[in-house]
Protein backbone atom coordinates (compact mmCIF):
# COMPACT_ATOMS: atom_id res chain seq x y z
CA UNK A 1 0.00 0.00 0.00
CA UNK A 2 1.47 3.34 -1.08
CA UNK A 3 1.81 6.04 1.54
CA UNK A 4 0.37 9.42 0.54
CA UNK A 5 1.82 12.78 1.60
CA UNK A 6 -1.28 13.30 3.77
CA UNK A 7 -0.72 9.96 5.52
CA UNK A 8 2.95 10.88 6.00
CA UNK A 9 1.92 14.21 7.55
CA UNK A 10 -0.26 12.24 10.00
CA UNK A 11 2.73 10.06 10.90
CA UNK A 12 4.62 13.27 11.70
CA UNK A 13 1.79 14.61 13.85
CA UNK A 14 1.21 11.34 15.72
CA UNK A 15 4.75 10.08 16.36
CA UNK A 16 7.19 12.93 16.91
CA UNK A 17 8.11 14.99 19.93
CA UNK A 18 6.64 18.50 20.13
CA UNK A 19 10.04 20.14 19.59
CA UNK A 20 10.46 18.21 16.31
CA UNK A 21 7.00 19.34 15.22
CA UNK A 22 8.08 22.91 16.05
CA UNK A 23 10.54 22.67 13.13
CA UNK A 24 7.51 23.02 10.84
CA UNK A 25 8.47 20.14 8.55
CA UNK A 26 6.00 19.29 5.79
CA UNK A 27 5.96 16.34 3.41
CA UNK A 28 6.41 17.34 -0.24
CA UNK A 29 6.39 13.80 -1.66
CA UNK A 30 6.80 10.12 -0.83
CA UNK A 31 7.39 7.01 -2.89
CA UNK A 32 8.34 3.40 -2.25
CA UNK A 33 12.01 4.20 -1.56
CA UNK A 34 12.04 7.65 -0.06
CA UNK A 35 10.56 10.96 0.93
CA UNK A 36 11.09 14.66 0.40
CA UNK A 37 10.36 16.94 3.33
CA UNK A 38 10.49 20.72 3.47
CA UNK A 39 12.15 22.48 6.37
CA UNK A 40 10.82 26.05 6.26
CA UNK A 41 13.20 28.90 6.97
CA UNK A 42 12.79 30.35 10.44
CA UNK A 43 14.90 32.89 12.27
CA UNK A 44 14.27 30.73 15.37
CA UNK A 45 16.34 27.95 13.76
CA UNK A 46 19.23 30.21 12.76
CA UNK A 47 22.53 30.15 14.58
CA UNK A 48 24.82 33.05 15.29
CA UNK A 49 25.81 34.47 11.91
CA UNK A 50 22.38 33.86 10.36
CA UNK A 51 22.76 30.36 8.90
CA UNK A 52 20.30 27.57 9.60
CA UNK A 53 21.60 25.58 12.59
CA UNK A 54 23.18 22.19 12.14
CA UNK A 55 20.95 20.81 14.88
CA UNK A 56 17.83 21.71 12.86
CA UNK A 57 19.30 20.14 9.73
CA UNK A 58 20.23 16.92 11.56
CA UNK A 59 16.78 16.65 13.12
CA UNK A 60 15.20 17.20 9.70
CA UNK A 61 17.37 14.46 8.16
CA UNK A 62 16.48 12.05 10.96
CA UNK A 63 12.77 12.82 10.62
CA UNK A 64 12.84 12.45 6.82
CA UNK A 65 14.38 9.01 7.25
CA UNK A 66 11.49 7.88 9.45
CA UNK A 67 9.06 9.04 6.77
CA UNK A 68 11.09 7.28 4.04
CA UNK A 69 11.06 4.00 5.99
CA UNK A 70 7.34 4.41 6.65
CA UNK A 71 6.74 5.01 2.93
CA UNK A 72 8.67 1.87 2.02
CA UNK A 73 6.83 -0.20 4.64
CA UNK A 74 3.39 1.21 3.75
CA UNK A 75 2.94 2.82 7.16
CA UNK A 76 4.63 3.68 10.40
CA UNK A 77 6.40 0.97 12.38
CA UNK A 78 8.34 1.47 15.61
CA UNK A 79 12.00 2.23 14.81
CA UNK A 80 15.01 3.92 16.32
CA UNK A 81 18.08 5.68 15.02
CA UNK A 82 21.21 3.54 15.38
CA UNK A 83 23.64 5.85 13.60
CA UNK A 84 23.57 9.19 11.79
CA UNK A 85 26.50 10.97 10.21
CA UNK A 86 26.13 14.48 8.82
CA UNK A 87 28.51 16.63 6.79
CA UNK A 88 27.76 20.33 6.37
CA UNK A 89 28.85 21.79 3.04
CA UNK A 90 27.43 25.33 2.85
CA UNK A 91 25.30 27.66 4.90
CA UNK A 92 21.57 28.01 4.31
CA UNK A 93 20.41 31.61 4.55
CA UNK A 94 16.82 32.87 4.39
CA UNK A 95 15.38 29.96 2.40
CA UNK A 96 13.60 26.64 2.89
CA UNK A 97 15.53 23.38 2.78
CA UNK A 98 14.43 20.33 0.79
CA UNK A 99 15.34 17.15 2.67
CA UNK A 100 15.55 14.13 0.34
CA UNK A 101 15.82 10.79 2.13
CA UNK A 102 16.39 7.71 -0.07
CA UNK A 103 16.63 4.21 1.32
CA UNK A 104 19.70 2.38 0.11
CA UNK A 105 18.74 -0.88 1.83
CA UNK A 106 15.62 -1.98 3.63
CA UNK A 107 15.71 -5.26 5.49
CA UNK A 108 13.40 -6.87 8.00
CA UNK A 109 15.24 -5.40 10.99
CA UNK A 110 17.50 -2.65 9.60
CA UNK A 111 17.17 0.27 7.18
CA UNK A 112 19.95 2.35 5.62
CA UNK A 113 19.39 5.80 4.15
CA UNK A 114 21.17 8.53 2.23
CA UNK A 115 19.87 12.05 2.88
CA UNK A 116 20.61 15.19 0.87
CA UNK A 117 19.64 18.60 2.22
CA UNK A 118 19.49 21.36 -0.39
CA UNK A 119 18.51 25.00 -0.08
CA UNK A 120 15.45 25.60 -2.23
CA UNK A 121 16.49 26.91 -5.63
CA UNK A 122 20.01 25.49 -5.41
CA UNK A 123 21.48 22.43 -7.07
CA UNK A 124 24.32 22.22 -4.54
CA UNK A 125 23.77 20.31 -1.29
CA UNK A 126 23.95 22.28 1.93
CA UNK A 127 24.43 19.06 3.88
CA UNK A 128 24.62 15.31 3.37
CA UNK A 129 23.74 12.62 5.90
CA UNK A 130 23.63 8.87 6.15
CA UNK A 131 21.52 7.03 8.68
CA UNK A 132 20.98 3.51 9.97
CA UNK A 133 17.75 2.54 11.70
CA UNK A 134 16.71 -0.50 13.69
CA UNK A 135 13.15 -1.56 12.84
CA UNK A 136 11.44 -2.66 16.04
CA UNK A 137 8.09 -3.81 14.78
Amino acid sequence: MALTPAAAEKILADNFAPWVLDLGLTVDSVDGRGAVLRLPWSDRLAREGGGLSGQALMAAADTATVIAVSAARGGFVPMTTVQQSTSFQRAVLDTDVLVRARLTKLGRRMAFADITLTAEGSDEPAAHATAVYALLG
